[in-house]
């Protein structure tokens, strides 16, 4: 059946499900529904108006409030909840949300009872708008709406809904809409995290985020590509884009991100070039991360926090990245200073046993995009100097896992079930990439090897990416773990006399694929 034109791009219908392309135009409808019937509507009582634009992100003209702004705000549900935490978990939450249409004074509401939602936030709407390009796309405004939560009580479960004028969270007919978080605890106690990467719009990621809602994580981490409304991936403006993309992509993870932290960080599908500055306009209009960085303007997927006895560090590999050079060294090396900064800090404070480093693209591994050559001469002698603990990847659409790498080689082997110490053996690098993106695969002849499926170890002919962009070819041992699927990491923190992290991998089915455990100065 062709779809009418008012409905699904092409391009963009090929790659949903019957019941994600019915969402999508009951979206739209419902949209061009409320346009129309704006005139119906007269006198400022009912106005909806816009919102104020600090914090807009306009590429091309600003949004026009003249059309989409008539409309009474007792129409416009707000939707696609996610939550970050800010620069101190214990005390800061940012709470996030998407409106199909402009509307007059957001707020949140905030409470340690879901019936007594009395304290009110107001919040900050940063719309975005795309231009449209002739016989690709029509224009496109979004509006994505901020509150920032601070002074909260560690280890408190807080109860929250977020309205604007003529939609009140609290009223009787929008009770359902109310979630809630917890702060990070004062004192370390034992945790769960998950991450993966390269998640998308599709039923593996739906299975991903369900599975991964019963591990009860105390947050999530995102490393980077993640929504591919850029479907290139290579920083330009001539790359397919579809910025409707985002509104299906925050629906479909609202059920975990409204009450699951959920931190992303930038891959090279998030270089979205039509917002500036240098393609992060988008993820900063979408997105409020901890300011912790060198610099959340112009680098919103660069930041730090520590839950509990771990710290964790976001980097943008796109930074120092040999493989797609669209953004290589835009912050004229200040990430990599903030990076030796920050990790020297985070080893030398008492509280904190573990560090995890998070990034896109992947600093060993052997699938299609292979290992980039740029991440290793930036980064890994930062990490070996500060004797980081894990490190995530993404970027490849696999799960992959190292033994323990130390100066380029084999540290300690780390089987299945095995342990490492980061002190001595080098350092585990974990590929979780299986977020929800088409898979690929490992190269030719070699296998699958994974728990309860575990093969003979052997070396894996490979490459990484050099300064020139060429692929130089290499023969690793590293590789330890292979699976070939859609899949997501789980990490639980222990802290106390003998503090580790027990890292396991699961499937989309919820069988465990891998598990490890890591341990310091055994």
């Amino acid at each position: 059946m062709d779809l009418p034109d008012f409905g699904i791009p092409q391009q963009l219908a090929s790659r949903m499900s019957m019941a994600e392309q019915y969402e999508y135009l009951r979206t739209k409808l419902t949209r061009r529904r409320a346009l129309v019937s704006a005139g119906a509507f007269a006198g400022g009582a009912l106005l909806a108006g816009c919102s104020s634009s600090s914090g807009t992100v306009t590429p091309g003209s600003a949004p026009s409030a003249g059309v989409t702004g008539r409309v009474h705000g007792s129409v416009v549900t707000p939707f696609g909840r996610h939550l970050a935490f800010g620069a101190d978990p214990k005390t800061q939450m940012r709470v996030s949300w998407q409106v199909p249409l402009a509307v007059r004074r957001p707020y949140l509401r905030v409470g340690t009872h879901p019936g007594q939602l009395s304290r009110k936030i107001a919040a900050e709407v940063r719309a975005l708008h795309t231009p449209g390009v002739t016989g690709v796309r029509l224009a496109l405004d979004q509006y994505y709406v901020h509150a920032a939560l601070d002074g909260l009580r560690p280890g408190t479960t807080y109860y929250y809904g977020v309205g604007h004028d003529g939609f009140d969270p609290a009223s009787p007919a929008h009770r359902s809409t109310v979630g809630s978080f917890r702060t990070a605890p004062a004192n370390p106690e034992k945790f769960v995290f998950t991450a993966f990467g390269d998640q998308g719009v599709s039923s593996a990621a739906l299975a991903n985020d369900k599975v991964l809602l019963r591990q009860k994580p105390a947050f999530h981490l995102h490393a980077g590509d993640i929504c591919y409304a850029d479907g290139t991936g290579r920083g330009k403006k001539s790359d397919g884009f579809d910025p409707g993309y985002w509104d299906l992509f925050l629906k479909q993870t609202e059920p975990v991100a409204k009450s699951v932290p959920w931190m992303v960080t930038t891959g090279n599908h998030d270089m979205e070039a039509w917002y500036s500055p240098d393609g992060y306009g988008g993820q900063a209009a979408r997105f409020s991360l901890p300011d912790s960085g060198f610099d959340p303007r112009t680098a919103p997927g660069v930041y730090s926090f520590t839950y509990g006895n771990v710290g964790v560090v976001a980097l943008d590999a796109n930074d120092v990245s040999y493989e797609i050079p669209a953004n290589q060294g835009y912050t004229g090396g200040k990430q990599t200073k903030w990076l030796d900064r920050k990790l020297g800090e985070l080893r030398s404070s008492a509280a904190v046993d573990f560090i995890v480093v998070f990034f896109h693209h992947c600093a060993y591994s052997t699938s299609a995009h292979a290992s980039d050559g740029g991440v290793r001469a930036a980064w890994l002698p930062l990490f070996a100097k500060h004797q980081v603990d894990l490190v995530i990847n993404g970027h490849n659409h696999v799960y992959e896992r190292t033994d323990a790498v130390k100066k380029g080689a084999v540290g300690r082997a780390v089987p299945v079930g095995g342990s490492t110490d980061p002190t001595r053996d080098g350092i585990v690098y974990v590929t979780a990439g299986g977020g929800g993106k088409d898979l690929y695969g490992f190269p030719s002849g070699v296998k699958d090897s994974y728990e309860g499926h575990v093969g003979r170890h052997e070396s894996v002919s490979s490459f990484h990416w050099t300064k020139s962009q060429d692929q130089q070819r290499e023969t690793v041992e590293w590789s330890r773990v292979r699976y070939a699927g859609f899949s997501f990491l789980s990490v639980e923190a222990e802290a106390g006399t003998a503090p580790r992290l027990k890292v396991s991998a699961l499937a989309e089915s919820g069988r465990r694929i891998d598990h490890f455990e890591v341990r310091r100065g055994r």
